[in-house]
């Protein structure tokens, strides 16, 4: 044999070798953060979650303290041109006008029924606690979550025209599913209102309604006939928000979560509770930056301000995720 031929068959033998390994071996694995742009913000998260699963890593945790807890509104799904809740609150009010005319004549009801955006944020707190009462109280808990699915199902994003629960974003889902292939326990630690997200929750972010807390109403049992109900009373039971969220999750997780994301100042205190605990932790902040693809707010925002914790991220080292940054695509395809 000539050696040019040698030089072929030993080729043709160290790629069939070669292949037979990259077979046996299988395709490698897939990029888990896809829509997350190379750099430091993902490669601290990578970092993080591969050291605490890892059992010969001095940072493992064991998956039973592997909890991870996320705000909703801002963080998971946006929140502009204002909480996707009360844009719902707005919706049963005005489709119940009809059976009270006294309504156009009473604040702050008169004014969702006149799109009086300035008579709305005059009337502050008391009057938007006065809005969900009229338009969440005194229904049992299946009617409730039947009205939120059918307007999840059906009612649009007033400038996207996207579906409400399409307004999610897209890296924050596969941040999700990392963690859970990861051993992760998820959960959602929200100021909405615990019934408005438990219909649809488990659908759009694959966690069940059990992993939710959120604000919640008064409920009392009660007989409707003979069939048994939960109604929910013009009252609310508990606000999870601020310092409500750790109190929240000590009271209804039991354990202190080792990872925790929030977008404002309503999570300073989850942010605070989580990483000044032992071992590993990572704290998220999610800046609001792409205008061109969301939208652009901090410090000044009516709904999601951020600026006491944008402060203290780096005291904490919270990571600050960055929408422009960090993210090549805000929300998945339509």
């Amino acid at each position: 044999m000539t050696r040019l031929k040698l030089f072929i068959a030993n080729a043709l033998l160290l790629t069939l070798l070669v292949g037979a390994c990259t077979a046996a071996r299988g395709p490698g694995p897939a990029d888990p953060l896809p829509s997350w742009h190379e750099g430091a913000t993902r490669q601290t998260i990578l970092s993080f979650v591969a050291d605490v699963s890892d059992p010969a890593h001095p940072d493992f945790v064991p998956a039973a303290e592997r909890v991870a807890v996320f705000d909703n509104d801002g963080t998971l799904w946006s929140e502009k041109p204002t909480y996707f809740q009360l844009l719902f609150i707005f919706d049963r009010i005005r489709s119940m006008a009809d059976a009270h005319p006294e309504w156009r004549s009473t604040q702050p009801l008169q004014a969702v029924l006149e799109n009086d955006m300035e008579g709305l944020a005059a009337a502050g707190t008391e009057g938007l606690v006065t809005l969900a009462m009229t338009a969440q109280a005194d229904l049992t808990t299946d009617e409730f979550a039947a009205m939120v699915a059918d307007w999840t199902a059906t009612a649009k994003h007033p400038v996207s025209g996207r579906p409400f629960t399409s307004m999610v974003f897209q890296p924050m889902l596969e941040l999700l599913d990392y963690l859970r292939a990861n051993g992760f326990s998820v959960y959602i630690v929200s100021g909405g209102g615990i019934d408005f997200m438990r219909p649809w929750v488990e659908r759009v972010y694959g966690v069940p309604p059990e992993n939710v807390i959120g604000s919640s109403p008064e409920l009392r049992y009660d007989m409707r006939g003979e069939e048994p109900v939960i109604m929910r009373e013009r009252a609310m039971h508990f606000i999870n928000d601020k310092a409500g969220k750790p109190v929240g999750i000590q009271r209804f997780i039991g354990r202190r979560p080792i990872l925790a994301a929030g977008n404002s100042d309503g999570d300073y205190e989850m942010l605070e509770w989580t990483t000044a605990g032992d071992g590993p932790r990572l704290g998220l902040l999610i800046h609001h930056t792409d205008a061109a693809r969301e939208w652009a707010y901090d410090r000044e925002s009516s709904e999601g301000r951020l600026d006491r914790a944008l402060d203290a991220a780096p005291g904490y080292g919270w990571l600050v995720v960055d929408m422009t940054r960090d993210w090549a695509v805000v929300f998945p395809p339509p």
